[in-house]
């Protein structure tokens, strides 16, 4: 492999993922040719939007050392907040503004998991694990369990934007806008994460909080910020979802924090906080994306995606141990058991 495209990778796991990647597309496309239509990676393209923008929110938190497990929960209550909000003032207009108060939804919500991680010292999985059932529940007591499909029009209008159109298998067949979108978030945050300093605390603390803390970073600020940033790209993946879908529905994405998780920690970022990288997210997104909707290409049944998502997340947290553990050996080091 020439050493400039080692380069570009940057690291070892993504080289690596990257070509798995391309193998289970290849295992895929020679299982069947359709895999390679362009109406199939449209659509995966598409399936992969909303996960990966809420990807980029849990690799933040992740990277500080922190997990957020209430994703899903705070895109469902930020998206059907906006929806019935405007639904009840008979708005028409903009979809920017059904997205800006998705996104101040899911903000706040990020804000109050941050304030609780990161000011009472509260463990950010229980934390989250709380506000994950407190969210959804109380979206279903107090706002409502109707599955909404008259939207906003500008809202339902969103479902038919695309960035490029094409013929495929004699039909029209689109780009999603929101591949777009999942694309610029993706380079935005990989260049405020490389190049600004705010990015180079976030990894600080997760390596040595404490010396981060004396080196003067202002850790509660930094580590409320990803959980605000992460609430915040929850809400506009919740407003894109229903966009897409023309459907507001409360029980939407249940159990999807899971498979966000498992794309993060499958591109290589560490549970301990400290090592993750956008692409790396991205690579496990895109993974993820496609096993689990072209299995029924290759005749294997739908209801194996929940087995292959659990292998994925075991396998992205072993690997990294596994390797650590040798490598400690291979230095004399004393390895934990």
């Amino acid at each position: 492999m020439p050493s400039r495209l080692a380069d570009l990778f940057r690291g070892r796991r993504e080289l690596l993922l990257a070509i798995v990647v391309l193998l289970a597309c290849l295992v895929l496309a020679i299982a069947n040719p359709t895999f390679l239509s362009a109406a199939h990676l449209f659509g995966l393209g598409r399936s992969s939007a909303v996960i990966g923008i809420m990807a980029l929110g849990v690799l933040l938190v992740l990277l500080t050392g922190g997990i957020d497990v209430s994703v899903s929960a705070i895109a469902v209550s930020a998206m059907y907040l906006t929806v019935v909000t405007l639904r009840a003032l008979d708005f028409q207009g903009t979809f920017l503004v059904a997205v800006g108060l998705s996104v101040m939804i899911g903000a706040l919500l990020g804000l109050v998991n941050g304030v609780l991680v990161a000011w009472l010292k509260l463990p950010s999985m229980i934390v989250t694990i709380g506000t994950l059932t407190l969210y959804r529940g109380a979206l279903l007591a107090f706002v409502g369990t109707e599955r909404i499909r008259q939207l906003p029009s500008q809202i339902g209008d969103f479902s038919t934007s695309s960035v490029f159109t094409t013929q495929s298998a004699g039909r029209t067949v689109s780009l999603h806008t929101a591949v777009l979108v999942l694309v610029a978030l993706a380079i935005i945050l990989a260049l405020i994460l490389r190049r600004v300093w705010w990015g180079r605390f976030v990894y600080a603390i997760g390596d040595d909080e404490e010396a981060a803390s004396r080196m003067g970073v202002p850790v509660h600020t930094i580590r409320t910020g990803a959980f605000v940033a992460s609430g915040a790209l929850a809400g506009l993946a919740g407003i894109l979802y229903a966009g897409m879908n023309r459907a507001a529905d409360p029980s939407t994405f249940s159990g999807v924090e899971l498979t966000v998780l498992a794309a993060v920690v499958l591109g290589g970022a560490a549970v301990a906080g400290g090592r993750g990288s956008v692409l790396g997210t991205m690579l496990g997104v895109v993974l993820i994306t496609v096993v689990g909707s072209s299995l029924v290409l290759i005749g294997i049944p739908a209801a194996w995606q929940s087995l292959f998502i659990g292998l994925f997340v075991l396998l992205g947290v072993c690997a990294p141990a596994i390797r650590e553990r040798r490598v400690e050996r291979r230095r004399g080091m004393v390895v934990s058991e």
